[in-house]
């Protein structure tokens, strides 16, 4: 554990005061300088830290500002950040507020990725430990300050709701105390609370401080930004993946009014204009042959075929591709005698399909470079923009705006749409900002996808029904491919949710092995990663053997856990089952379908009633016990496990993309369905007391709906689900 404030320096071995290089009080309020060798290096972009640390800005009325190096982008981390340091600091929660922190890996990087970056629901994770020392350590400052002032102890000091106190009745608010705290020496191991004295962590007092933004049209997206003499671009795509520009014919898209220019690009042809309908107008003006020597011909329900023949053990594998083991013990060959089961599963390519689609603004020119938008992953933004414009990544300035979603999309190692604004912006140059906006369409056939993935699942079954063998093959395009640091070995990310499983634990011989082709199909992480097909897999599979062994699927689960050790599976599947009456009989026409499953460090257990309608699956409640350690905000967590529901539940029912001869067939949300407000489920979330340091909540909820209801369908009709979508068009 780090426990300094500043965590670069502390590395280093210098502290923050060795780093400070002036101070000043400007309107009352402090403001120190600070500057790190690094910053010349270009690894950091350069910048003001204040007083107490890059987290954290007071101002003159006591108004606490915390600098969130996480985008907020829906998921609402922006309140349980803030709460962290509110709650160690004490500060007065009704006049704490958000500030999203500028690109700066040096002062901002994600403990667990090593960049600045949000993604793998850590956005709490690993800040929890850094957020709660910098809030304690401000604390401590103040109360130094003042007891100094007074003259006595700092043991008699105390401090609510951003007032410090004495018992001789003296007091002063945070603003009165800035320039004598602004002298103190932060402590280096500030003293942390004890949990059990949590005033505001935990309690639903800990609400979104977005909201009013949002709901009043105040909040500033992307899309909102208007920049004097800024130009539109809209980009013209390749139909197929791979393919590139042989020749374009601009005659009409120029005639079009309001159109500026159309130039090429690596990626395509852009029609910059002054609006955004003239630059789509003049798009669709514009005259394109592609060269399509080198694209990606392929049709998704032959690479289906082809991948379960695969698994199966049939036909060539493509050239320098190869089986790789994980989770295997024991030898499958000399499995014990007994019956055994078999399955196969099939998943489609996904869409992200964000609400926003993506969109980014650049100026370029005169030695300087700065990106507005939501950026998910400034550093990589940083790396690939310096890369095309000739600077040093931290020169590269980001402003990181709110984003309407992202599920991964966001953040590629690429930077594709950000790089294509940025190729745009270079060539108008002299700093004039560009715009670029893609549609929907553009999102959907040119973007990424959630790999097509296939499973092949062979469980031998002792006398007692459990599994003695368990020999299991994926088949799934890497999601690690380009990156800067490509994975030795196995990509885990393709498989996790499979390793580590506690049935794979509890089972004596595993002879599991995954595949990794390739194709020129862009594949990307999907809310849950590799949990999107692997929970479904390990899940399904289980409760179908409960069912052969005549076992309650509850029961069966339980026994495995025991067996495992995975006692906090134990408790958040018992929790789910009390609380959905698992016990009694599901409401006439109904039946209960369960699954568990544990991705980014949570535990979820979700209990769905289902009914068919029409030979359709309806689900009508979903009861959801979640194991996230320490509950920050009881009301988000459950906001995030109704919106991860209601999304993987999409995916389950509707979601596919499909490719016919290379070019995807799906447009907009009348091609690609997805779930409506009327068929969103009733959940009830309960949350798995721990004192645990918190995990995961943005994306553990939506792994786990799927094999839920296809556990119910199969409950209902002893019919199990062997591909996704579950509704066929």
């Amino acid at each position: 554990m780090n426990k300094r404030i500043a965590p670069e320096a502390a590395r280093k071995g210098a502290t923050r005061r060795d780093l400070v290089i002036g101070a000043t009080v400007v309107g009352g309020a402090l403001a120190v300088g600070a500057c790190s060798p690094l910053d010349l290096l270009g690894i950091g972009a350069k910048s003001d830290v204040g007083a107490f640390g890059p987290f954290i800005k007071i101002a003159p009325d006591g108004a606490v500002t915390v600098i969130s190096k996480h985008i907020e982008f829906g998921q609402g981390n922006h309140a349980g950040l803030a709460a962290i340091v509110a709650e160690e600091l004490d500060a007065d929660w009704a006049k704490v507020t958000v500030e999203q922190a500028p690109a700066n890996v040096k002062l901002y990087a994600n403990k667990t990725a090593g960049i600045q970056l949000t993604g793998g629901s850590t956005a709490i994770a690993n800040s929890w430990n850094q957020l709660r020392q910098a809030g304690a350590a401000a604390r401590a400052m103040f109360v130094q300050a003042a007891a100094t002032k007074w003259g006595v102890p700092a043991g008699e000091i105390t401090v609510k709701d951003g007032v410090v106190g004495h018992a001789t009745g003296k007091s002063a608010g945070f603003g009165e105390l800035i320039a004598d705290a602004a002298k103190v020496e932060p402590p280096k191991d500030p003293k942390l609370k004890d949990p059990k004295t949590f005033t505001l962590i935990g309690t639903d007092r800990v609400r979104r401080k977005d909201s009013r933004a949002k709901s009043t049209g105040q909040a500033t997206f992307t899309q909102d930004v208007h920049k004097p003499n800024m130009l539109t671009a809209m980009v013209a795509h390749a139909p197929k993946f791979g393919a590139t520009v042989a020749s374009f014919d601009a005659t009409e898209a120029k005639k079009v009014q309001g159109v500026v220019d159309v130039i090429q690009i690596p990626t395509g042809v852009a029609v910059l204009a002054e609006n955004t309908y003239a630059a789509k107008k003049g798009r669709e003006a514009l005259k394109v042959e592609w060269d399509e020597a080198k694209a990606e011909r392929l049709s998704t329900d032959k690479l289906a075929t082809t991948y379960a023949e695969w698994a199966a053990g049939k036909g060539t594998l493509p050239e320098k591709t190869a089986w790789q083991g994980f989770d295997s013990k024991g030898d499958f060959a000399k499995a014990p005698q007994g019956e055994v089961f078999e399955t196969t599963y099939d998943f489609p390519y996904l869409a992200h399909a964000s609400m926003e689609p993506m969109n980014c603004v650049a100026e370029v020119g005169a030695g300087k470079a700065k990106l507005t938008f939501g950026s998910q992953a400034p550093t990589l933004d940083q790396l690939n923009t310096a890369k095309i414009v000739g600077m040093l990544p931290g020169a590269v300035e980001i402003e990181t705006l709110f984003a309407g979603g992202s599920f991964g999309r966001r953040a590629n190692f690429q930077s594709d749409y950000v790089t294509e604004c940025v190729h745009i912006a270079k060539k108008v140059g002299k700093g004039r900002p560009v715009k670029l906006v893609w549609t929907r369409e553009d999102d959907m056939q040119a973007g990424y996808f959630r790999p097509l993935t296939h499973h092949n699942i062979r469980v031998v079954i002792g006398q007692d029904g459990f599994p003695v063998a368990w020999k299991h093959r994926i088949v799934t395009q890497s999601l690690m491919k380009g990156s800067p640091m490509p994975a030795k070995g196995l990509d885990e990310t393709t498989v996790e949710g499979a390793k580590g499983s506690p049935y794979l634990k509890a089972t004596p011989i595993v002879d599991a092995q995954a595949l990794l082709p390739d194709n020129g199909v862009p594949v990307l992480w999907w809310r849950s990663v590799g949990a999107t097909h692997t929970a479904f897999a390990m899940e399904h599979t289980i409760d179908q053997l409960a069912r052969k062994a005549g076992k309650d699927p509850v029961e069966y689960r339980l026994a495995l856990y025991e067996k495992a050790g995975a006692t906090r599976h134990i408790g958040a599947l018992k929790l789910a089952a009390e609380k959905a009456g698992w016990a009694t009989p599901a409401p006439a026409g109904w039946s209960r379908g369960v699954a568990v499953h544990e991705s980014f460090g949570s535990v979820v257990a979700q209990i769905a009633e289902v009914q068919l309608v029409d030979g359709q699956p309806k689900v009508g409640r979903v009861v959801t016990a979640v194991d996230c350690g320490v509950a920050i905000a009881p009301d988000q967590i459950a906001s995030q496990m109704e919106g991860g529901i209601c999304y993987g539940l999409s995916a389950a029912l509707f979601g596919k993309v499909t490719l016919k001869d290379g070019v995807v067939e799906q447009t907009n949300f009348d091609t690609y369905r997805v779930l409506r407000n009327s068929e969103a489920p009733t959940v009830e979330t309960y949350i798995v007391p721990s004192g645990n340091a918190p995990s995961g909540v943005g994306e553990p909820g939506t792994p786990v709906i799927a094999p839920a209801v296809a556990n119910a369908i199969l409950a209902l009709n002893g019919q199990a689900t062997t591909s996704l979508p579950m509704v066929k068009a």
